[in-house]
C-alpha cells in the first residue's frame, strides 16, 4: 500500500510539474530556408497556437540537407515541450534518401498531429517559351538534355515532385538544388533554372500575379481557388495516376511528457479550427487537416504508412546522399 501511495505521490508530482506549461517562450524549428512554404505554414499557425498556450512562439529556420539538420536538432534537443518540429514530406522520405540519417523517424519523436495537406504546381520561368501544358511537353521534347529543374534540395517537396515528374516523362533533366524554396524561386524569377515542381503555398501569389508560367496542378482533381482553378491536372493531361500533395505535420522530441503532448495537440487542433489560419491556408491552395491524423497515434501511422510508399520509388530512382 505504502510502494500505491508513493507512486500515485510521484504520478501527481509529475502532473503538477507540468500544470504550468508552457512558462517560457516556444522554439517551432522549421527545417527550411526563410519564406519557403514549410516556413509560411509554421509562421501562420505560430499567432494562432501562441494564442491557443498563451505563449511566444518563435520560429527558428534550420535549412540544410533536404530538412534532416533541423529534424536532427529536435531529435536531439530537450524533452520537455520548448523545442518542436514543423516538417512535411521529408519526414516520410528521408529514411530512403540518406544513408546515414542521424535520427530514426519512428522512434526518435512523439508525434503530435497533422496539420495540412498542400497540392503542388508545375511552374516555368516567365521567359518560358510555353503558355500551356501542351506547348510545354513539345518544349521539353525540343529541349532534351538542356533543361534545368530547379528544386529546394534533396529531400524537399520541390525535389520529390520533380522526380516523379521526369520519371512519368520518361526524361532525365539536370537537377539544381538550392537551400530551400526561396532561393530556388529568386532564380526561376530570374530565369536562371526552366522549371518547377512546387506548393501552392509558395507559388499561388507568384501564380496569381503573372510572375511565373503555371501548367498544371499535382493533384486528381482540379482546385478550386481563384488562382489556381483554371490549371488542368497532370492527371488529365496525359500523366495518368500522377497524384502528389504535400502534407505537414508537428512533432516533440522522444520522451517529452505526455501532459505536454496532449496540451500541445489540444492547443493544435484549436488552432486548426480558427477562421483566419483557415482562410490562409485555403487562399494558398492548402486545406487544414479535420480527420484521425490529428491525432497523435494516428500522425503516426500516416506517416508510416508514407515512409512504406515513397521508400520504393527513391530507391528506384537511385538517389541517395550520405
Amino acid at each position: 500500500m505504502k510502494r500505491i501511495t508513493l507512486f500515485a505521490a510521484a504520478a501527481l508530482a509529475t502532473s503538477l510539474a507540468w500544470a504550468e506549461y508552457p512558462d517560457k517562450p516556444i522554439t517551432i524549428v522549421v527545417p527550411f530556408a526563410a519564406g519557403g512554404p514549410t516556413d509560411k505554414v509554421a509562421r501562420d499557425l505560430g499567432v494562432v497556437l501562441g494564442k491557443e498556450l498563451k505563449q511566444t512562439v518563435i520560429i527558428e529556420n534550420v535549412g540544410g540537407a533536404g530538412g534532416t539538420l533541423g529534424a536532427n536538432k529536435v531529435a536531439k534537443a530537450a524533452p520537455d515541450g520548448y523545442t518542436m518540429l514543423l516538417h512535411h514530406i521529408g519526414m516520410a522520405t528521408s529514411p530512403a534518401l540518406y544513408r546515414n540519417l542521424p535520427f530514426k523517424v519512428l522512434d526518435d519523436f512523439e508525434y503530435l498531429g497533422m496539420v495540412n495537406d498542400v497540392p503542388m504546381t508545375l511552374i516555368g520561368r516567365p521567359s518560358l517559351p510555353a503558355s500551356n501544358y501542351a506547348e510545354l511537353m513539345k518544349w521539353i521534347e525540343a529541349n532534351k538534355g538542356k533543361i534545368n529543374l530547379a528544386n529546394a534540395g534533396l529531400g524537399a517537396a520541390s525535389h520529390l515532385c520533380g522526380l516523379l515528374f521526369q520519371q512519368s516523362l520518361k526524361v532525365d533533366m539536370t537537377t539544381v538544388p538550392y537551400k530551400g524554396t526561396g532561393p530556388a524561386m529568386t532564380d526561376l524569377l530570374g530565369g536562371q533554372v526552366d522549371i518547377m515542381c512546387d506548393q501552392t503555398t509558395n507559388t499561388s501569389s507568384q501564380i496569381e500575379g503573372g510572375k511565373v508560367k503555371a501548367f498544371a496542378v499535382t493533384t486528381t482533381k482540379r482546385l478550386t481557388t481563384p488562382a489556381l482553378a483554371k490549371l488542368p491536372t497532370l492527371d488529365e493531361s496525359g500523366l495518368k495516376g500522377f497524384n502528389v500533395s504535400i502534407w505537414h505535420g508537428m512533432y516533440a522530441p522522444k520522451g517529452t511528457p505526455k501532459a505536454v503532448v496532449d496540451k500541445v495537440n489540444a492547443a493544435l487542433r484549436n488552432s486548426l479550427k480558427d477562421a483566419d489560419f483557415i482562410k490562409k491556408q485555403e487562399a494558398l491552395g492548402a486545406v487544414v487537416v479535420t480527420d484521425a491524423r490529428l491525432a497523435p497515434a494516428d500522425h503516426k501511422k500516416f506517416v508510416e504508412a508514407e515512409i512504406a510508399k515513397w521508400g520504393p520509388a527513391i530507391k528506384a530512382a537511385g538517389q541517395y546522399a550520405d
